[in-house]
């Protein structure tokens, strides 16, 4: 097939009518990253996070797993901060097994930098792995 017969078939093909994008509706705050609490689909897929009653039962719920968050967030971060300058083994996906010298986490702990990255491929001198690669990892104390 030359260009010429390509052109003729191209403009023999009619272009169908355009479909306008539908646009979901706004979430009830400014930045639209919630909805009504109040809702029956909220109350049924959160019901233990954030209660929609205000009775004092719930608030005392509410207030325990709030400190029983904040103690795991602080185990972890304290977590983190043993895990400097220690020779690290992380377990990843697809049954991989990686060692390096661990150095720090981004603020959202979403990237782990590591130095001397010893993967079955060889060894990266500096490296960032992701946090959602990685399914636990261990060190000596």
């Amino acid at each position: 097939m030359q260009v010429r017969d390509v052109c003729v078939l191209f403009n023999q093909i009619s272009m169908k009518t355009p479909v306008s994008v539908l646009r979901l509706p706004r979430g009830p705050d400014p930045n639209s990253r919630g909805f009504d609490p109040n809702s029956p689909r909220f109350i049924a897929l959160c019901p233990t996070t954030l209660s929609s009653s205000s009775s004092s039962s719930s608030g005392a719920v509410d207030e325990e797993e709030q400190r029983l968050r904040s103690d795991l967030r602080e185990r972890f971060l304290r977590t983190l901060l043993l895990m400097t300058d220690k020779h690290v083994e992380f377990n990843m996906h697809e049954k991989v097994r990686v060692r390096a010298r661990f150095g720090a986490s981004d603020i959202d702990v979403l990237n782990f930098q590591v130095s001397g990255l010893e993967t079955p491929l060889g060894v990266q001198k500096e490296a960032l792995l992701r946090c959602q690669d990685v399914i636990s990892c261990s060190f000596e104390l």
